[in-house]
């Protein structure tokens, strides 16, 4: 991933008290409570964590979301109407308002759906639990390189119906260059079937960052990922969909609408 966060369980518990802060997602970590009153209890935070993703744990001590869970049935929510939007602009080329790229408006740009993938196409739960929310760049490529993520609940099934009507699809995440081999063979296991080639799946490269990028090694998570969604346009496409967990994923423009996935778990900026 690497990514720049607070504490992910810090980022957790100011997510399930933002009501108490008065802050959005795009602003988490701004205020500063008063009195300890207005801080959820870490412990009381993981517990409700815990129940909303059905926690199970295996004889191996792994952590598994339920499939009956609470962000089981969120997910598939969004999924549902995510796949009525893609059936409904499928059958009315040319009624997206995409950046100038003329998806059935007579300019031939092809459909393409975005996608990024820690907790939106590969659920990090189990490695969550594993490290405490306390996310460090070397646990979470010893994991990414050690063991496989489940996919999020659906999301496999969607993307491949979108494949199998004609849209194209990108994988776009803030994982390392240096992860490809890994990442790609995850994505595998865990049910999609469009390619995850070099061409379709776009990881940070910040020793040879692409030309493309006005902010080369330097681009904070919206300037990747818009300018990759940029990108990706200018190559003929029209993202008439694009799919994050963060904020951070969907800001900065190129995709005709989005889709938040629901994440309690950390915030990125």
């Amino acid at each position: 991933m690497p990514r720049t966060r607070a504490l992910a369980l810090t980022a957790a518990t100011l997510a399930v008290g933002a009501t108490l802060y008065g802050i959005g997602g795009a602003s988490a970590g701004n205020s500063v409570p008063r009195s300890d009153q207005q801080i959820p209890n870490l412990t009381n935070v993981v517990t409700e964590i815990k129940a909303y993703y059905g926690d199970t744990v295996d004889a191996a001590g792994e952590h598994d979301a339920s499939p009956q869970s609470s962000y089981a049935q969120q997910v598939a929510g969004i999924e549902s109407k995510a796949k009525d939007y893609l059936k409904d602009t499928l059958r009315h080329e040319g009624h997206g308002n995409g950046h100038g790229s003329g998806y059935g408006n007579g300019h031939g740009a092809k459909p393409a759906i975005v996608l990024d993938v820690d907790d939106t196409t590969l659920l990090t739960y189990n490695y969550e639990l594993e490290v405490g929310f306390n996310y460090t760049p070397a646990t979470n490529d010893t994991y990414i390189r050690t063991k496989n993520m489940a996919p999020v609940f659906g999301m496999p099934d969607l993307v491949n119906w979108a494949s199998d009507h004609g849209i194209t699809v990108f994988f776009l995440t803030g994982r390392p260059e240096a992860q490809r081999d890994p990442s790609t063979a995850n994505l595998a296991v865990a049910g999609y079937k469009p390619a995850a080639d070099a061409a379709h799946f776009f990881l940070k490269n910040k020793t040879s960052p692409p030309a493309y990028l006005p902010c080369g090694a330097t681009c904070t998570t919206v300037e990747y990922k818009a300018g990759t969604r940029k990108h990706i346009e200018s190559l003929g496409y029209d993202i008439v969909a694009n799919f994050g967990d963060q904020y951070s994923d969907l800001e900065g423009g190129y995709g005709d609408k989005t889709f938040k996935l629901p994440n309690p778990m950390y915030f990125l900026p």
